[in-house]
């Protein structure tokens, strides 16, 4: 059976996942084939089986199954974009208690938080897969002698915490691609249309619930546009309802990016009310294109983004009166909104573009390609468990 045969000169990205879907590292992807330099292939490696890895120059990994079938005859690193490697429902948030989980994982933790926590699925087959899943891949992360990228610090230090060995790990925060249209700084006629956006999916831990209940507490004259969709609207239309807002809120449902584009512009800020700690958050990093201030949780990577009384406001998750609080400042003070749109802009331009993340990668590509040699054929730090 012959082998498959790359370009020897060429990086390379492994992914089980797609390019372009909906999802996070789907998204990811497209946009780092956007900006990817020349020494990087516009191909995506989905399996490394029977596959001679020597002949490859780099693989960047980014879907965990494929660690296993890492061969260490070339040089490799791995992004973690999510809380799955130490969370077997990969939120790390306790529906029950509404409250975010500081466990390590342990079988036996992480089944109470299951089960009595409400976190995550409590079907006993569906369980015991995520746990032993989990328990697998953490294993393979603290033996594993590659570099692991964090897209933030809160998930590097989680990394940590749970075993991972702190040298061989490194955070490079996510960056967007900048708008092809072109932005301008808040304007005070679009301020006094008195709009604010909450774009995301609607889904219980993304804290949509959280605002419905804070905007009763805002002046009447604020209006909020909801883009996304999710299998949490059906309930939260209704409660809006009970709320006697259905006057002030616009159900837009998914949008496309041209729609999505038009809503940022005609906002005075972006509501990012996440209440389980988002891993990097990029809500914050797309208002901040569109020159626009963003009020955030203070919760996972988002301050990692959101520098408070700067480029936003930071709010307690869950804190009705304080991001009551924060909207109505914000509304009541035009040239705060329009002063926190333009340092939010000037903060992504400076580090948070597509642009400067893959500059930052190539640097951590060329260390390991340099470090290779006298780590060759070292992949486990102690021999693979069968």
């Amino acid at each position: 059976m012959s082998q498959e045969i790359f370009d020897k000169d060429l990086i390379y990205q492994c992914s089980s996942f797609g390019v372009g879907g909906s999802g996070g590292v789907e998204t990811y992807l497209a946009s780092l084939f956007e900006h990817r330099p020349s020494d990087v292939s516009d191909r995506v490696i989905k399996s490394l089986k029977n596959i001679d890895q020597k002949q490859f120059k780099l693989l960047h990994i980014h879907s965990p199954d494929l660690l296993l079938q890492l061969t260490g005859e070339c040089p490799a690193i791995f992004s973690v974009h999510n809380h799955s490697f130490y969370c077997p429902s990969g939120t790390k948030y306790l529906a029950e208690q509404r409250t975010i989980c500081d466990r390590n994982f342990s079988y036996l933790g992480c089944t109470w938080g299951k089960l009595v926590d409400k976190c995550g699925s409590r079907r006993p087959l569906r369980t015991f897969r995520e746990l032993q899943t989990t328990h697998q891949f953490l294993n393979v992360l603290k033996r594993l002698k590659i570099t692991f990228i964090a897209n933030s610090e809160y998930v590097r230090q989680e990394l940590i915490q749970n075993g991972v060995p702190p040298e061989q790990t490194i955070t490079l925060h996510c960056g967007i691609s900048i708008p092809e249209t072109s932005t301008s700084p808040l304007s005070l006629e679009v301020h006094q249309n008195q709009r604010i956006l909450f774009a995301g999916r609607i889904v219980s831990d993304k804290g949509l619930e959280w605002l419905l209940k804070t905007l009763i507490h805002t002046d009447p004259k604020i209006q909020l546009d909801i883009a996304g969709e999710g299998w949490e609207r059906p309930r939260l239309e209704k409660l809006a309802s009970t709320l006697g807002l259905n006057k002030r809120i616009t159900w837009h449902g998914w949008c496309d990016s041209d729609k999505l584009d038009k809503l940022y512009q005609q906002c005075f800020a972006v509501i990012f009310p996440s209440v389980w700690p988002e891993p990097a958050g990029l809500v914050t990093l797309e208002a901040y294109s569109r020159c626009r201030p963003v009020i955030g949780s203070a919760v996972g990577g988002i301050p990692e983004h959101l520098r408070d009384g700067e480029t936003g406001i930071l709010v307690p998750s869950n804190n009705i009166q304080k991001l009551a609080d924060a909207i109505n400042e914000l509304y009541r003070d035009y040239q705060k909104s329009r002063y926190m749109g333009e340092q939010g802009h000037t903060l992504l331009m400076k580090e948070f573009t597509m642009a400067a993340h893959v500059n930052n990668l190539r640097t951590i590509y060329a260390k390991t390609i340099a470090e290779f040699p006298s780590q060759a054929n070292k992949l486990y730090s102690i021999s693979q468990a069968k």
